[in-house]
């Protein structure tokens, strides 16, 4: 159920605006839980606007990645949880790789490798 003080908008009008006012809540949230937006402690006017931008434009960057690769005939699901976990996957498979001394090449190769970049990420 959907409301609206103006009773001259149309139902669908007021389903659109439901629709965008969410989206901006579903931005806020992925930039407080996600990139630290609201993890600053600095007073300074000049300080914060650096440190809201910096959040925003993490998640942005993080929409824009995963938006290139997706392929055009699909709808673009997007999960700040599971950009975060692929990007714990990469550096911890790549830190035993290094620490095991395996070649890079040989691992990466495998069928495998993307099933563990994959683990623990959101099933669109």
């Amino acid at each position: 159920v959907l409301f609206s003080t103006d009773i001259s908008q149309s139902p669908d009008e007021i389903y659109r605006f439901y629709k965008l006012r969410f989206q901006i809540e579903f931005i806020f949230r992925d930039a407080k839980q996600f990139t630290g937006l609201s993890d600053c402690q600095a007073r300074d006017v000049k300080k914060l606007d650096f440190h809201f931008n910096a959040s925003f434009t993490a998640l942005n960057l993080a929409k824009l990645d995963a938006h290139q690769q997706q392929s055009a005939q699909k709808p673009l699901i997007f999960s700040m949880a599971s950009v975060k976990r692929r990007a714990l996957n990469d550096h911890l498979l790549d830190t035993f790789i290094s620490m095991l001394d395996l070649s890079p090449t040989v691992i990466k190769s495998h069928p495998n490798y993307q099933n563990l970049r994959a683990y623990g990420v959101i099933a669109a």
